[in-house]
């Protein structure tokens, strides 16, 4: 079968028997603090298991695409070094929520695998929790297996969680023997430690608890399932494969590598390793792209740098100099076309992400070898043969300099790297990642307890904006619920009906009033404790605020009015950049507020002036025409037929709304629109700017605030006119005009200041001393900058005739350095040498040719005592 076959029967065999056909979520999780990617089938519906959040069907099936490079669950280090580790796999998986249990999930997985997919039970192996005397029961009694094939391991193997809080329980295996040629032993023991021989088919999780921090485990609201059977896996034992890279889901892309690198597929030689971690990588830096990530130094996006680079490090290996994955990502597309085909249509701008990080990662590489050899340089002025492992980490993560790569320059250098104290840097490195990507989360209630999660708001913030008579169902304060709100207290408010819009979507939350007869309050902000359940931030101004109370509540039309002004005009925004940019621009996040909106959309080049021009044009175009917008509730799939875009990383529910702006437009969005286009008024861009790599940002405003921005513009350029003394068509020739003066002015002061310099340096006595028998002159000069202190140098090289000239100067409390040497002395010692061992003295680094070279560095005092001791270090490095 091929892996899309396998796909589809997966698919079929459960949707028969009254399971919903669930499409795969982003490897972005959604409102999820606990995990950096989605890492499992059961992500998308983990507010289902803890009961936060119902939906239509108790039934569901997924293919789920997942990536595991991080936290608890973390292949990485295993990619390409065995037969069935993966960064970016596929999860097939089956659910139930509260309906079936042990029984039936042990017997659909077993009718599929020996009854559908027809595997051979003689070469299966079960494994289950060590307590778990259910389990065995049905396996032994109702499935047949024979007790000598059912195994029983401990909480490391068969205790499945989804990290260090969350869903979890004990968990059954089924695993497939490859056969006793690839390891001979016990199979209990060789399932146990791992071994290639067997492999993991699918993992039948029973869950029962939550697990809470400090470890606490309650029980779940209701006993349920969730499987996960790896398609890579599944597709080689069908295909009859001994490894997954094998298989129709990898061979494509190997090939592909193959042909760049000049050599054969598999050579058993350390070559293939580099292979299936370059087909591994370029999978997973094809769908995080796609799915709206991109290179960062933090976060998500310094998983996907890493990513990138240690598969172009491999291609190095495999003797690939120049970028190549960008030529592979198509690859990808072709292969995962069937199951993901919106990849196809983001594959150019793919590309060029990964061209892009090649490019940074190459230029780095160079600069990174330069200060590389600083750091050996610093390691043995202390006397050292081992780089400390924080040295080692600065390299990797300024550069991406991976540790075997310093491993592997260091053993040409006979010294060695700290790896216990590069793995500390890194485990901080990742916790900081893990931190960031979570910091934006809001200090709301963060226990809900379980008297909150019966609770049911209706929302009417579509239809209305003000509703009487709402029911206060509670009250909380600090996060736990409360009888009352009283004077001067601030708490979080539930009501069963509510006019307020929640934040959501990146639209922020409505404001307004919260009042009755004997209480009055602001609402300063509405938002979400669980997806059901919709919380209003209240400020008491008078009174008392008691839960069973009746209340009139009013959202502020005026502040709202901007908000659907501002909302509206992004979706008129994302609409004009695909026209005139191309169908490659989606959104990757977006904030929309009373006062202005922020646009963030996938395209490689900054705009031009001519290009912000157009799109400005073209929103205000569609302002004019007064197009009405239209709105109606619909099926997720109904909506994604008819051509709506979602977008990066949102969650949807079962039911959507798709916002349509005539013909222009069409987008699955629950925000507050306008009634048409004409209410807007006017659009004005604020600035177009770069925020990551093949990442834009535009700020916009509408309405009343972009007339009031532009009479400010107006303001200005009156003033710029008077100042100047000139009519408005003539200010940019006057500014011209006055930046040439100045530059013209700059060029005689640099030139004023290094005559002078040198000057002062023919008046010094002793300033040239012979070091075995070259003249070096050695001199700190004030004033200059690293321009005018090469310009010095030079001069001063040529006056001397033969010889060696080190200056130093310190501007703006930096210091520079340069070192230049007649050509007649660059065969006993280089400028390039004497730079790397001067700059770490005043915290910095450089480098340069044999005859010059110079470098920045951080510690100002330091450098008379650099300069003295340059003298010294000539001498060694002639004797040398």
């Amino acid at each position: 079968m091929t892996s899309h076959e396998i796909r589809e029967t997966f698919l079929e065999y459960f949707s028969r028997r009254g399971h919903r056909i669930v499409k795969s979520s982003s490897l972005l999780p959604k409102d999820d603090p606990t995990i950096l990617f989605t890492n499992a089938g059961m992500n998308q519906f983990k507010t289902i298991f803890l009961g936060l959040e119902t939906r239509s069907y108790k039934r569901a099936v997924s293919v789920q695409k997942c990536l595991r490079v991080s936290g608890k669950h973390n292949d990485l280090e295993s990619v390409g070094r065995t037969a069935k580790h993966h960064t970016f796999f596929e999860m097939l998986g089956n659910f139930s929520f509260g309906d079936y249990f042990k029984k039936e999930a042990i017997a659909f997985a077993w009718e599929l695998v020996t009854g559908v997919f027809r595997i051979d039970k003689d070469r299966l192996y079960v494994t289950i929790y060590e307590d778990d005397q259910e389990a065995f029961r049905i396996w032994a009694g109702d499935i047949g297996v024979p007790a000598g094939r059912i195994f029983r391991y401990g909480k490391k193997d068969n205790y499945w969680s989804m990290g260090e809080t969350g869903p979890c329980g004990p968990c059954s295996e089924i695993h497939y023997d490859l056969g006793a040629g690839i390891d001979s032993g016990d199979p209990f023991a060789l399932i146990e430690k791992g071994s290639d021989r067997f492999v993991e088919l699918w993992n039948l999780v029973f869950m029962e608890k939550n697990q809470e921090e400090g470890g606490v485990l309650k029980p779940l609201p209701s006993p349920s399932i969730d499987t996960g059977m790896g398609l890579e896996r599944m597709a080689a034992v069908l295909q009859g494969k001994k490894s997954n890279y094998d298989t129709d889901l990898f061979m494509p892309l190997i090939e592909a590598i193959c042909d760049v690198a000049g050599r054969e597929y598999p050579a058993s030689d350390e070559g293939d390793i580099s292979v299936r971690i370059i087909a591994d990588h370029i999978r997973a830096a094809s769908f995080l792209i796609g799915d709206g990530v991109t290179p960062a130094n933090d976060g998500r996006g310094y998983v996907l740098r890493r990513l990138i680079r240690r598969a172009f490090r491999n291609g190095n290996l495999l003797g690939i100099e120049k970028p190549f994955l960008y030529r592979l990502a198509g690859g990808v597309g072709d292969v995962m076309k069937d199951a993901y085909p919106e990849l196809l249509t983001s594959m150019n701008y793919i590309s060029r992400v990964c061209l892009s990080e090649e490019e940074r990662f190459s230029a780095t590489l160079a600069s990174g070898l330069r200060s590389f050899d600083q750091v050996v340089a610093e390691t043995r002025n202390e006397g050292r043969t081992t780089i400390p492992g924080d040295k080692a980490f600065k390299l990797y993560d300024t550069f991406g300099f991976p540790l075997d790569l310093s491993q592997e320059l260091a053993a040409e250098k006979k010294m060695a790297v700290d790896e216990a104290g590069f793995a500390l840097k890194l485990d901080e490195q990742r916790e900081r990642a893990r931190q960031s990507w979570k910091g934006e989360l809001r200090q709301k209630t963060k226990r809900i307890t379980e008297d909150l999660k019966d609770l049911k708001v209706r929302s009417v913030a579509h239809e209305s904006a003000g509703v009487q008579d709402a029911e206060v169902l509670a009250i909380l304060k600090d996060g736990r619920p409360a009888p009352e709100l009283g004077p001067g207290e601030e708490g979080e408010v539930v009501l069963d009906r509510t006019p307020f819009y929640a934040e959501a979507g990146g639209q922020v939350g409505d404001t307004g009033v919260l009042k009755n007869a004997r209480f009055s309050g602001l609402v300063e902000n509405a938002y979400y404790l669980t997806p059901e359940l919709i919380a209003h931030r209240v400020k008491t101004l008078a009174g008392t605020l008691v839960a069973g109370d009746a209340v009139d509540v009013a959202a502020d039309p005026g502040r709202r009015k901007s908000i659907s002004n501002n909302h509206t005009a992004t979706h008129l925004l994302h609409a004009a950049l695909r026209q005139v940019l191309g169908d490659h621009v989606k959104q990757a996040g977006s904030l929309v507020s009373d006062k202005r909106l922020r646009f963030d959309f996938t395209h490689f080049a900054a705009l031009g002036r001519k290009e912000v021009r157009r799109v400005e044009s073209l929103v205000n175009e569609k302002i004019r025409e007064d197009v009405g917008v239209d709105t109606k509730v619909t099926s997720l799939e109904e909506g994604i037929r008819e051509g709506a875009m979602a977008i990066f990383g949102e969650k949807y529910g079962e039911t959507v709304r798709l916002v349509r702006v005539g013909d222009f437009s069409k987008e699955l969005c629950g925000g507050i629109h306008v009634r048409s286009t004409g209410e807007i008024g006017m659009f004005k861009v604020l600035s177009e700017s770069g925020i990551a790599a093949g990442i834009r940002r535009i700020e916009a405003m509408t309405g009343e605030e972009a007339f009031r921005y532009l009479q400010e513009l107006e303001d200005l350029m009156m003033g710029v006119e008077q100042g100047l003394g000139v009519s408005r068509k003539e200010v940019l020739s006057r500014i011209d005009k006055m930046m040439g003066s100045l530059e013209t002015a700059d060029k005689e002061n640099k030139a004023l200041r290094q005559k002078l310099a040198c000057q002062k340096l023919r008046n010094d006595e002793g300033v040239v001393r012979t070091v075995r028998g070259i003249p070096v002159m050695t001199q700190k000069v004030e004033g200059l900058d690293m321009g005018g202190l090469r310009g010095l140098a030079d001069s001063l090289k040529q006056k001397m005739g033969s010889g060696i000239v080190v200056l130093g100067a310190v501007d703006g409390g930096k210091v520079s350095l340069v070192v230049t040497v007649t050509k007649d002395l660059t065969s006993k010692v280089e400028a390039r040498a004497v730079i790397q061992e001067l700059a770490p003295l005043v915290g910095g680094g450089g480098g340069g040719r044999p005859d010059f070279a110079q470098a920045g560095g951080s510690k100002p005092e330091a450098l008379d005592s650099a300069l003295e001791k340059s003298y010294a270090l000539i001498e060694r490095l002639v004797g040398d």
